[in-house]
């Protein structure tokens, strides 16, 4: 980006002056068309998966830089892509942005997205762009999976473990020391910058997958249920046990904390910001307590079995040395939004 056109409005340059200067950030070779012709290896199958950011509500320049913006935007998709078993193909960014915003927010927030996507060899394979009022992202990511090593909310049975990939609440606490950064008083640079990181820079676990895989090949399993935890812990193990007609009890003392926590936050607000506050992009899944226990010590960093599958429909928050009294869990608890 040239320094000296730092100052330029996309209102300057237009529509098409705008995509010359994004289509740098896409393969050559696929841009130019009215779409984007993805090759698929036979016996595969395409997952695609859409998210939509708005200015204000999933990112602020108050706590985002464009680059950690977008990043994000294409981590949040990464993300849904590995929830469903899936190599990631490509991306497709729909933006919507007044004319006064400066070009160079736009080419920082493109320049967080490819920072984020050639980790995992994934491109922007194409898009729209329109005038809008309010900044608006939307991405449609491409993936590729083995149609029956896809993962699938409807599939936990009973018996079945509940895991997770990493530590929960992390997003949250970072976003709440960028907001409020006396809050850290207590904390060190190092725990500081992890957590703030966490918010900032959330990595899609799509490094579990061969993990997974190989485990379950080698113990002759096929169904594994599951999704991501970018809405919240609770919100992940409420809407499995939802498809799959089952419920759950989830152990207060096995979820995974940030060792900062705890001269920090209650253990009320610690839980709190690890069953509902969001964007901590791991993975939650259900699986036959053997293999789950073969993940969690390969995976290691946090990963764990906090739960197990249940008969019936409740979802059942429980604290084994009686601390905290038992506590059902339900959508309405985490953020909604069109919640008042």
């Amino acid at each position: 980006m040239n320094s000296d056109l730092s100052s330029l409005k996309i209102q300057d340059i237009g529509e098409q002056g705008l995509l010359e200067r994004l289509q740098r950030f896409c393969p050559p070779e696929i841009i130019g068309d009215d779409a984007a012709v993805l090759l698929t290896a036979p016996e595969k199958s395409l997952v695609v998966t859409t998210d939509m950011l708005i200015d204000g509500v999933h990112f602020s320049n108050l706590t985002t830089s464009p680059e950690d913006a977008g990043w994000r935007a294409a981590a949040a998709n990464l993300s849904d892509l590995a929830a469903m078993g899936a190599k990631p193909l490509g991306i497709t960014v729909g933006l919507g942005l007044p004319g006064e915003v400066m070009v160079s927010w736009v080419e920082r927030l493109y320049q967080g997205m490819t920072e984020c996507l050639h980790k995992y060899n994934t491109s922007i394979v194409g898009g729209d762009l329109v005038r809008s009022p309010i900044i608006t992202l939307a991405i449609t990511a491409f993936g590729q999976a083995t149609p029956n090593l896809i993962i699938h909310r409807s599939t936990a049975t009973v018996g079945q473990a509940i895991v997770v990939t990493g530590i929960h609440g992390a997003s949250r606490a970072g976003l709440e020391l960028l907001l409020h950064p006396e809050l850290g008083q207590n904390l060190n640079a190092e725990e500081q910058q992890f957590l703030i990181k966490a918010h900032q820079r959330p990595n899609p676990r799509l490094d579990v997958l061969p993990i997974l895989w190989e485990i379950l090949e080698s113990q002759s399993i096929i169904a594994v249920a599951g999704m991501d935890s970018s809405d919240g812990l609770a919100d992940a193990v409420v809407q499995i046990c939802h498809a799959s007609g089952v419920g759950a009890i989830l152990e207060t003392r096995q979820i995974p904390l940030a060792t900062s926590f705890d001269h920090w936050l209650t253990k009320e607000r610690s839980l709190e910001y690890a069953l509902h506050g969001g964007e901590d992009f791991e993975l939650v899944l259900c699986l036959p307590q053997q293999p789950a226990s073969d993940l969690v010590q390969k995976l290691g960093q946090g990963a764990a079995i906090v739960g197990t599958i249940t008969p019936g429909s409740t979802v059942i928050l429980h604290d084994e040395h009686e601390k905290f009294p038992d506590k059902v869990l339900s959508l309405s608890q985490g953020f909604q939004h069109f919640g008042q």
